[in-house]
């Protein structure tokens, strides 16, 4: 029998939950940057000649599919031209911004259908549309149309030509920010419907990780564009002094734990083993040898990060049948990982133990040939800036609870590191001064109306999100079993019953936002249509 959880009642899940790491290695400063992000989907087009605007180019339609087993996703690319700066009149350079829209030929505007937006993260487009099967499934219940706009500095979207142009220095990446994304989208929508002569057609957003911050807080910011947003697996919590800087790597750390304790221990146990075989005659080449790295190690943090990664990415994947999201992955992951450690022979080093074990995720296929430390598949790398700017998550990693070795939150040494790197200061303060969150509650229930805020447990980022009810139309749908964002991901026959649950309600929830926005634009016409008589 499949096990279920029920997700109308929500715990509360407080002070225990874990975060990322930092310790007496220099290393976790960009450690830090780099998780603060897994932190973790298409639009328009078929715009005809006779269309009104100009901003609006046509590419030749491809198809994209998702993982293997999952149906095609049809869909063609588009771009439109969008401003730089959207909050000085300096006239700057534009750029055009990529978009993916699925559905176009059997949607009808004029009905009211809605426009389901995916708010892109921070990748590639085409990568999120491809792993967000939910979009796709629920839109034909709602003859909606499908919209993944991709975020301004990735994937294609790139201001000043190019990546090499945009991410040259400080100045040329100042335009990119969480604000500005979101005012991309705003007008991109806006102009969209304009050209659709779908002005009635309400839009419901949806986000996973940093998209799904991007569809809450474009909720809050632009709530005359969106009538309402999923938003999944969504820390817009975790910043400084609102949730426990030790909760990320404390969520990861259990998860292991949870599969078997040895296992835990021995990671425990790594990280030592591993600086001390770095510190000796040749150690580093042995490294770089017995982890069949493609190049040799220049010091051993290196190898910790990439270690660290994969774990931390393992508890974000951790879902119940095979995937490919990050990488090539079978059913449970963390379970698989934690047999091969406890699994070899009992003379078998520690080394051997973790070698052995992180291979299922970086190698669970068998074909690579050696292991790349910087390899950035998803053309995530943006994200050091913005974790540099404004996305300053604060992360530790404490002594009893982690498996990663203890480190405490600094920082003078993280902005000293963002100094350094692109010579700018963090600005820790200033997402919460833009969007809310240390008295989040208060903030939501005043201000906003008409979000998910949907959390597997399982995920490290869970202990940064909203896991209670705030109001009657802010609600949290918590799952014990989840991992980061599955509910976003496409159905599968080997669903349990809680995750089949909770996208029926997440429905059933987009269903009456739907139908309110149509009653209330009716009774507004009555109202209206009364006062002229």
């Amino acid at each position: 029998m499949r096990e279920k959880f029920p997700i109308n009642e929500i715990p509360n899940r407080t002070a225990s939950l874990p975060k990322t790491k930092k310790g007496k290695r220099k290393r976790t400063d960009a450690m830090t940057k780099r998780l603060s992000s897994l932190l973790l989907q298409l639009l328009l087009l078929s715009i005809t000649a006779e269309s009104s605007s100009n901003r609006i180019r046509h590419v030749k339609p491809p198809i994209r599919n998702g993982e293997p087993g999952t149906k095609p996703y049809r869909y063609e690319t588009q771009y439109f031209h969008q401003t730089l700066d959207h909050f000085s009149f300096t006239d700057l350079p534009g750029f055009e911004q990529r978009y993916l829209v699925g559905r176009l030929q059997l949607w009808a505007p004029g009905y009211g259908r809605p426009i389901f937006f995916y708010c892109g993260n921070e990748g590639d487009i085409e990568w999120f549309a491809a792993n967000s099967g939910f979009v796709w499934e629920s839109a034909p219940l709602f003859g909606a149309l499908v919209v993944f706009a991709e975020h301004r500095y990735y994937g294609k979207s790139m201001p000043y030509g190019s990546k090499e142009g945009a991410y040259v220095n400080a100045k040329s990446l100042s335009y990119l920010t969480t604000e500005q994304a979101l005012a991309d989208y705003a007008t991109l929508l806006t102009d969209l419907k304009r050209n659709l002569s779908a002005e009635d057609s309400p839009v419901i957003l949806f986000g996973g990780s940093y998209g799904g911050m991007l569809a809450a807080w474009m909720r809050l910011k632009y709530p005359h564009i969106a009538v309402g947003a999923l938003a999944s697996s969504a820390p817009i919590l975790q910043f400084e002094n609102i949730v426990p800087p030790e909760t990320f790597y404390d969520i990861v750390s259990n998860d292991f734990r949870r599969e078997s304790v040895s296992c835990f221990n021995t990671i425990k146990e790594s990280w030592d083993v591993l600086e001390s075989r770095g510190q000796t005659v040749n150690g580093l080449l042995s490294l770089s040898r017995d982890f069949n790295l493609c190049r040799n190690l220049n010091n051993s943090e290196d190898l910790a990060d990439w270690l660290s990664s994969a774990y931390s990415y393992l508890a974000m994947v951790d879902y119940p049948y095979p995937s490919e999201f990050l990488m090539p992955l079978p059913a449970n992951p963390i379970k698989e990982v934690c047999k091969k450690i406890d699994g070899l022979d009992e003379g078998s080093s520690v080394l051997d133990r973790v070698f052995s074990g992180v291979s299922v995720y970086y190698n669970y296929t068998g074909y690579v040939d050696c292991f790349d430390l910087e390899d950035d598949p998803h053309g995530m790398s943006g994200w050091d800036w913005q974790a540099c700017t404004e996305m300053v998550m604060p992360m530790s990693s404490s002594q009893d609870n982690s498996m990663f070795p203890t480190y405490d939150y600094d920082y003078s040494a993280y902005r000293e590191q963002c100094i350094q790197d692109y010579g700018v200061k963090p600005r820790p303060r200033w997402v919460t001064t833009e969007f809310g969150g240390h008295d989040v509650r208060t903030t939501l229930k005043k201000f906003g109306s008409n979000i998910i805020f949907s959390n597997g447990l399982l995920d490290p980022w869970s202990g940064g999100s909203v896991l209670q009810n705030v109001s009657k139309s802010i609600i949290a749908l918590v799952t014990e079993l989840g991992a980061h964002h599955i509910d976003l991901r496409a159905s599968t026959k080997d669903d349990p019953d809680w995750l089949i649950e909770q996208r029926e309600t997440e429905i059933q929830i987009i269903k009456q936002w739907i139908d309110e926005y149509h009653q209330e634009r009716v009774a507004s016409s009555s109202i209206s249509g009364d006062a002229m008589m």
